[in-house]
């Protein structure tokens, strides 16, 4: 199949956030009536994924552990309402911006994210702390990365929800609330947003995930290096239409160089409408840690990412 050519100018405009008027109750609806990917036959459930998923020279136990611990730390965005701040189009482009038409409204929107940092500190800070006299003494800051066009500013964050190891549809439904921006990179279409926890076994077993998930990257780094631009291997975990994630492996298309080590990729690993800021992993790349996350669509299927530093 002969792919089309596309320029860094048309990477943008065809965002894959989930919204859903219905709210949470409608996410099944969308899932079931997806246009895109009907049947959603390339999305791997994260519970059924093995070996085997992945393409012959690639049956490798440590890239195998690395899929598995991204998808761990991978979290379904919920964001309820939408800025009365939005702009009308992306910086310096004529195309429109997401969600500008629905600003100020408690729309349902979800995207996808992921852990990026987690860090443990002493005496709690969250409400129920602050307002006991036997606060927790321990307590982990968590860093999730996503698309800034899912979380557009301090606003949206206060109405923003992570939910966390929803791997299948009766999964136990596990909750960070209490959401702010970090940091925000609107032309990137990067956004860190920060949130707490006082729940000692949530943070140690996320803080232990993510110590697995930097050993593992740094091995897979290492060892696909030499061939990263031959097999062009690159994956995704993401919750598609809001629903329990999944695991999608294709290709990367082509690198768009958007300064010297800032760049934008195409790929054809697949996404869907609620993918929008999942982490778009390039095997063989150092793109810690400003990596580039999923941002849209464009024709036959082929998807692109927002700006990351890439080494």
């Amino acid at each position: 199949m002969v792919l089309p050519e596309y320029t860094l100018e048309d990477l943008y405009g065809g965002y894959e956030t989930q919204s859903s008027e219905g709210g949470e109750a409608d996410l099944h609806k969308h899932l079931t009536g997806c246009k895109k990917n009907p049947g959603h036959v390339k999305f791997i459930p994260v519970e059924t994924f093995n070996l085997e998923h992945l393409p012959e020279g690639y049956h490798d136990h440590d890239l195998y552990d690395l899929i598995k611990a991204v998808a761990d730390l991978t979290v379904r965005v919920d964001v309820r309402l939408t800025s009365e701040d939005r702009p009308e189009f992306w910086p310096d482009k004529n195309y429109a911006y997401p969600f500008y038409s629905i600003r100020g409204k408690d729309i349902l929107r979800t995207g996808s994210g992921r852990v990026s940092h987690i860090t443990e500190y002493k005496s709690c800070p969250c409400q129920k702390c602050l307002q006991s006299d036997e606060p927790n003494k321990v307590w982990w800051e968590v860093i999730v990365q996503t698309a800034t066009h899912v979380v557009y500013d301090k606003a949206e964050a206060s109405h923003t929800k992570f939910r966390l190891f929803y791997d299948r549809q009766d999964s136990p439904v596990i909750t960070l609330g209490n959401v702010s921006v970090c940091d925000s990179y609107l032309k990137r279409d990067q956004c860190y947003l920060a949130c707490v926890t006082c729940d000692a076994d949530l943070g140690s077993k996320v803080y232990d995930i993510k110590t697995r998930l930097d050993v593992l990257w740094r091995k897979v780094h290492n060892k696909y290096k030499q061939t990263r631009d031959i097999h062009k291997l690159t994956f995704i975990v993401s919750h598609p239409h809001g629903c329990p994630k999944h695991i999608s492996i294709g290709q990367w298309v082509e690198k768009y160089h958007v300064t010297n080590f800032v760049c934008k990729f195409s790929y054809t690993t697949s996404t869907c409408p609620g993918s929008s800021g999942a982490y778009v992993n390039i095997v063989g790349y150092d793109t810690c840690p400003y990596q580039p996350v999923h941002s849209g669509t464009l024709a036959n299927n082929i998807n692109y990412s927002g700006s990351g530093i890439i080494i």
